[in-house]
């Protein structure tokens, strides 16, 4: 679904040496870029293409050739010509024939050779190995470049009486043709002059020279042939005029089988003198001689259908010759007998316009086909339009609901029709329409690039003699930065941009085509100084284009018909803005985009390097093809369309263009499939090598047209543009169109609900439900409805789109609890609510309701069965009720809901009713056993009512419905409740309702409280039990849980003795010392049992100094202050010598950690080049432990040893002073690092601990042990002065990649933290005194 076009046509003159002069041969010296013509006065031309002239052969000047005549014999000629790689020279072949050797630069032909019969060709093998000559007498000799003939053979089998050295009798004529690869070569002989005129082809071995294979004996056209370069064909052509038929161009496989063929359309009177295929074997050209004039005519094969891509014509006095280029294949270089040289550069582009509307050209008809309403692929058709010569160009306009066509025909003619309507093009089906040519008074020459400015102008490039310019052109300069456009007609032709006005003389009649009545006629004519190779219509401005020049220069053109400007001069003008393209880019389009409010035209090119241009920069430079989508009906594009010579489809926002947001969003565009295995919503993979993309289907359709190399077409729809279609229809809230969308392409519901928010959606629920109008879609909608945001899970590595969540709005009455129900049954409750409100009564629309009500979450079966048991009732009563028919049978309903649903949890749900009989009915339509079911419910059946619904609850686990029913059935059955509750403990609440009674409420309090005892919940077993009255019990509890200040209460309320308080006192001291309790066993010494001693003993062991010194004193014992003293002396001796192990091992973990980081970044920079990471390396790659290290794991689970004192506190300090977590280090392992910080940190005094030393400090001080505190202090200070710096110096090189030797050092650190801790709290338990010396 491709149009080959010419973006370049150039024109180059040789300087002949006399006016009779005629080019006959030519050759091409690929590695040192020359050409060489051969003419008829035995001068060899040689053409330099420089740097310039690579993409041509120049334009518009005069070659200047280098000359060489080549000196023969007299009457002799030259014959044939051919370059030969090896010897870097010229062979050329004469009449008499001789062979000779022509390299040139001043040097005289060298004579090698000569054969008898003259030399008919010369024809080089692809490798350039070996050399096949054809002499006059009908032989073949193959040869080495030195000469060597390897093998002679005759080509055809001459007649008896024929001789072939008398050319009056028979001349004989042949064509040498080698395949690609060398190894076979392919012949076509005739012999003129001979009544005989059939010949066949035949295929000979390379080696030997034997025959492989022939043909059957045909009527060809004279010795046309051509092998493919790529092997697979050699195209000959029959002669038909004996049928009256144009001639058959045929191909042939090589076992001399004929292929398929097809007819060169045209006059009778047509002759084919020549074939050859391009280097890529994809288009295959002819010269076609007709009567009137000569016709170089292309062909190219795709889908199983020869298509005639272009047609050239010329004057029969041309004798218009060609030849590819053997490198470039979309190149044709066309040389006349009189020295003038054409090169065309071709293009493929697509033949699918901006409407998605397939224009295909071939030969004299274009082949269209809306692809919006079916895909076909050519030469396949919706209809054709027929013209009277061949198509060259075409250009298509689809603007405000009107479409124009015009096509520039071989013949010089513009042909121009207005279609109707594309809805209406359904009714050409199959027709062939044929379109006249337009009226013209003059000639247009060869024109280029094609386009609409609006329905009434044209702008194309022509090709003009000087004399074929009109008055009104306007010469401008070459095409230079700070220049104007000026005249620069330095040849015989000249550039011209041309404005074409369009009119018409008849009224269009809708839904036909028009297609005669047409004038055309150049209103404008520019002089061009620079060669144009592309030009496309600006869709911001009305009547304007952009024209781009030979090397990437952009120019706008604003026509005379859209402007009030008052010289044509100023109609082509530099842009405001640069846009200039860094290379020349064939295929150039234009898009409007919106930037910061102002529209503006951003063109696009592609080279021929693959690379994309825009906005002065290089987007992707391997692009293969490129189209754009737009995801609306205003066709402002809003996405760019690649593919890659990687066969990748990229899909790119136009946003991201602009805002250069491409690199970290799309990468390189080359391994954008390789990023993990998730599906990556930018890139798609094309799964067929070589595929295009030819065009799209924009808005609702949202799919990307590829062909395939073998022709046939494919649609996709990727799942970012689909995505994209239905958010666009959901913001305009086009629910129906979202909603076939999202059935089409099978997208997950949830997105028509998560775009907006479903919060929105409430609101919108009424208006999604009459848009629809459809309860099956609607069906399938709610049973697809789930508690997640699917752009965040299902897509969110899809699309990424600008959802509507921050809209404000407000939600009505019965959506205020919507946070609680959940976003499944609040979009539920709302579709069921427009059901009812939008929707009539039908039976569809309750099964409707019935599945809202089912897909709930969770499902309200209670709900559903309350309706099916209403649709009951009414068909148990048997009234004849008119709206009985808009409601499903209960049947039905019920197996409805049954399909839906859990059968067992609707079975549950109809005994949770207490309607037995509708239980029965699920039950037998949900196949449960009848012997399981019928027993239970005839024995519930016999029941009372209250204990019916006692037991139902009680099977359904509805354990408070169960008690109140319990409860209803009377006194006999408070020994059940009192059961259910104990064991089910939670109804202990709801008992306490249901029975008020003081009685058995304190019967329902104590079991209560039992309960919470045997759960060990003592306080609140205790708080149960105080409640009750229940004393006792309640002692009990407050004993069990230490509260001795609750038990000794309690007692009082007993009445107590006193011996028996006193008894409870010290049973109260012993148990909170084994409860670790001894601050509070200590009170209860003191106040209840009058132990001083003991008192003073367990506040020492809780570490209340003050208070243990404060007692003493109070009662004035000295051995109980000495007792204190040498307490707090031993403990302040024991807590020194921690400090300092503390401080020692605070330097040797930080020493480690040290250590082990600057190993750890010294291997990740050696693994960094590796592409490793430090994890990666197994556990013993790291450093090896030092030896130092080897005592460290005692220091992870070492605990404090106690005081020596002869008062000694049983519980261990280190615990409440020192935070630090259990567990080994392992030397080595990966985590050691963070291990070994996190110790560190652990090693930190903790609140309690700074308490206790506080008060300690005062103590000794009370004590007069100033020194021991002023130690203590300094020692304690110390070390946490070592421990917070060594944290610090650790976080900070934790997360950095360098290690300073001397600034990262825990002396360092030290003196920073000595200065800003004096601002914190963290040493508030020093005491200033002590710091003074």
């Amino acid at each position: 679904m491709k149009n080959l076009k010419v973006y370049q046509e150039l024109f180059s003159q040789l300087e002949l040496q006399s006016p009779e002069e005629l080019v006959l041969f030519s050759a091409f010296d690929i590695e040192r870029s020359r050409l060489f013509f051969a003419s008829s006065t035995n001068c060899v031309y040689t053409v330099q293409l420089n740097s310039s002239q690579k993409e041509g052969m120049g334009n518009n000047a005069s070659l200047n050739a280098g000359v060489e005549p080549i000196d023969l014999e007299p009457e002799d000629c030259i014959s044939s010509l051919d370059y030969l790689m090896e010897k870097e020279a010229l062979v050329v072949g004469t009449l008499n024939g001789f062979l000779l050797l022509h390299i040139g630069d001043g040097n005289a032909a060298e004579t090698v050779g000569r054969v008898e019969g003259g030399v008919k060709q010369i024809v080089p093998s692809p490798d350039g190995s070996l050399l096949a000559v054809v002499t006059g007498f009908g032989q073949i000799l193959v040869m080495t470049p030195d000469w060597e003939v390897l093998y002679e053979t005759t080509l055809e089998d001459i007649p008896e009486g024929v001789d072939v050295s008398d050319p009056t009798s028979c001349h004989f004529e042949s064509t040498v043709s080698w395949r690609g690869d060398g190894k076979y070569f392919a012949t076509l002989s005739q012999m003129q002059n001979y009544s005989h005129s059939q010949g066949k082809i035949k295929i000979w071995e390379r080696d030997s020279g034997t025959l492989h294979a022939s043909s059957e004996l045909k009527a060809f056209v004279g010795t046309v042939m051509d092998w493919m370069p790529s092997g697979a064909k050699v195209a000959a052509v029959y002669d038909r005029k004996a049928e009256e038929k144009p001639p058959t161009i045929v191909f042939f496989e090589k076992n001399g089988l004929e292929r398929n063929s097809f007819d060169v359309n045209g006059p009778v009177d047509g002759n084919v003198e020549m074939l050859k295929w391009n280097c890529s074997s994809d288009l295959l050209g002819a010269i076609v001689r007709y009567e009137r004039y000569d016709a170089v005519k292309i062909w190219s094969f795709s889908n199983y259908h020869w298509y005639l891509k272009q047609e050239m014509r010329y004057s029969r006095k041309d004798g218009v010759r060609f030849m590819w280029d053997p490198l470039k294949p979309l190149r044709l270089i066309c040389w006349t007998l009189s020295g003038k040289i054409i090169t065309y550069n071709f293009i493929w582009v697509t033949a699918v316009m901006d409407n998605s509307t397939a224009i295909v050209i071939d030969d004299s008809k274009i082949l269209i086909t809306p692809l919006a309403l079916l895909l076909m692929p050519p030469p396949m058709c919706l209809f054709s339009l027929k013209f009277p010569s061949a198509v060259c160009d075409v250009a298509f306009l689809s603007k405000n609901r009107k479409n124009h066509l015009v096509a520039y025909l071989s013949d010089g003619s513009l042909c121009v029709a207005e279609l109707p309507v594309i809805d209406s093009w359904e009714e050409f089906e199959g027709k062939e329409i044929s379109i006249e040519a337009s009226c013209s008074e003059m000639t247009f020459g060869s024109l280029r690039h094609l386009v609409w400015l609006d329905s009434h102008a044209l702008l194309g490039v022509s090709y003009l003699e000087p004399g074929q310019i009109n008055n009104n052109t306007l010469a401008l300069s070459p095409l230079t930065k700070g220049k104007d456009l000026s005249v620069s007609n330095g040849g015989q032709q000249v550039h011209i941009l041309q404005e074409i006005d369009v009119l018409c003389s008849e009224d269009h009649l809708p839904g036909l085509i028009t297609s005669s009545g047409w004038r055309v006629r150049a209103s404008c004519q520019l002089t061009l100084g620079g060669s144009v190779v592309a030009i496309a219509s600006n869709p911001v401005k009305g009547c304007s284009a952009f024209v781009e020049f030979d090397g990437g220069e952009v120019y706008e053109y604003a026509s005379k018909l859209g402007t009030a400007r008052a010289s044509p001069e100023r109609c082509l003008q530099r842009l405001d803005y640069d846009i200039k393209f860094s290379s020349s880019c064939p295929w150039m389009s234009v898009i409007p985009i919106n930037e910061h409010g102002n529209l503006k035209a951003l063109p696009f090119g592609l080279d021929s390097n693959n690379r994309i241009h825009v906005g002065g920069r290089i987007l992707c430079d391997n692009c293969s093809s490129f189209s754009f989508y737009s995801d609306s009906s205003d066709q402002f594009m809003t996405h760019l369309i690649l593919t890659t010579k990687q066969d990748l489809l990229f899909i790119i926002e136009v946003v991201d263009v602009l805002h250069g947001n491409l690199e970290a969003k799309y990468g390189n565009f080359v391994c954008g499939m390789n990023k993990r295995k998730e599906e990556n919503r930018n890139c798609i993979n094309i799964w067929e090598r070589g595929a295009k993309v030819f065009g799209v289907l924009h808005g609702d359709e949202a799919a990307v047209v590829l062909q395939t190399s073998r022709g046939n077409l494919e649609c996709i729809y990727p799942r970012k543009l689909v995505l994209g279609s239905i958010f666009n229809a959901l913001v305009q809230q086009r629910f129906r169109d979202a909603l076939l969308m999202v059935r089409r392409h099978r997208i997950d519901f949830n997105v028509i609900v998560d775009c907006c928010g479903w919060k929105l959606f409430l609101q919108m629920a009424a208006k999604f439900v009459a848009q629809v109008d459809n309860l099956t879609y609607i069906t399938e909608f709610v049973c697809s409805m789930k508690n997640e945001n699917v752009l965040e899970t299902l897509y969110k590595n899809v699309v990424s789109l600008n959802c509507l969540t921050d809209t404000k709005y407000t939600l009505g009455e019965n959506f205020k609890d919507c946070d609680a129900k959940g976003k499944v049954s609040s979009i539920l409750f709302a579709i069921r609510t427009a059901l009812e409100e939008e929707i009539l009564e039908s039976p569809a629309r309750e099964l409707c309701i019935l599945t809202t009500l089912a897909r709930s979450e969770p499902p309200a079966l209670e709900e559903a069965l309350r309706r099916i048991k209403v649709i009951r009732e009414k068909e148990i009563s048997g009234l004849q009720d008119p709206s009985s028919k808009s409601h499903p049978s209960a049947e039905e309903a019920l197996k409805h809901l049954l399909w839906l649903s859990d059968s067992e949890a609707v079975y549950e749900t109809a005994l949770g009713l207490y309607d037995l009989n509708l239980a029965a009915i699920v039950a037998l339509n949900s196949q449960k056993d009848p012997k399981e079911f019928l027993p239970f419910l005839r024995g519930l059946e016999q029941m009372p009512p209250a204990i019916m619904q006692y037991n139902i609850d009680l099977q359904l686990k509805r354990h408070e419905k169960a008690l109140r029913h319990l409860a209803s059935a009377g006194e006999a059955y408070y020994e059940s409740c009192m059961n259910l509750m104990k064991s089910i403990p939670v109804l202990f609440p709801l008992g306490l309702q249901l029975f008020t009674e003081p009685a058995r409420r304190n019967q329902v309090l104590e079991a209560w409280g039992d309960h919470l005892f045997g759960e060990k919940s003592f306080e609140e077993a205790a708080n149960s039990y105080l409640c009750c009255s229940s004393l006792e019990k309640a002692l009990k509890a407050y004993r069990a849980c230490g509260d001795w200040k609750g038990a000794l209460t309690v007692g009082g309320l007993l009445k107590l003795s006193k011996q028996d308080v006193q008894q409870l006192a010290n049973e109260l001291y012993e148990e909170l010392q084994a409860l670790g309790k001894p601050a509070e066993a200590a009170q209860v010494a003191l106040e209840y049992c009058g132990d001083i001693e003991g008192a003073v003993r367990c506040y020492v062991s809780a570490r209340e100094w003050e208070e243990a010194l404060r007692i003493a004193l109070r009662e004035g014992k000295e051995n109980l202050v000495t007792e204190v003293e040498n307490a707090a002396t031993n403990c302040a001796t024991t807590l020194m010598g921690e400090y300092e192990e503390g401080i020692e091992k605070v330097g040797k973990y930080l020493t480690r950690y040290l250590a082990v980081r600057q190993r750890r970044l010294v291997l990740a920079a050696k693994l960094k080049s590796e592409d490793k990471t430090v994890n990666d390396v197994e556990d013993d790659a790291t450093s090896q432990t030092s030896s130092s290290f080897s005592e460290m794991s005692a220091y992870t689970t070492g605990s404090r040893r106690g005081s020596g004192a002869s008062i000694s506190s049983n519980a261990t300090s280190k615990g409440r002073r020192q935070r630090h977590k259990g567990g080994k280090i392992r030397a080595g392992s990966p985590g050691e690092e963070m291990a070994l910080v996190e110790y560190l940190k652990g090693m930190s005094l903790t609140i309690g601990a700074q308490r206790e030393l506080k008060t300690l400090l005062v103590t000794l001080l009370m004590l007069g042990k100033e020194d021991i505190a002023r130690k203590l202090q300094r020692l304690g200070g110390a070390y946490q002065l070592s421990q917070i710096a060594a944290v610090k110096l650790a976080e900070d090189t934790i997360s950095n990649e360098n290690i300073d030797e001397k600034a990262h050092t825990l002396d360092h650190y030290i003196e920073k933290i000595r200065v800003q801790l004096p601002q914190s709290d963290m040493l508030s338990w020093e005491s200033k005194v002590l710091l003074s010396r």
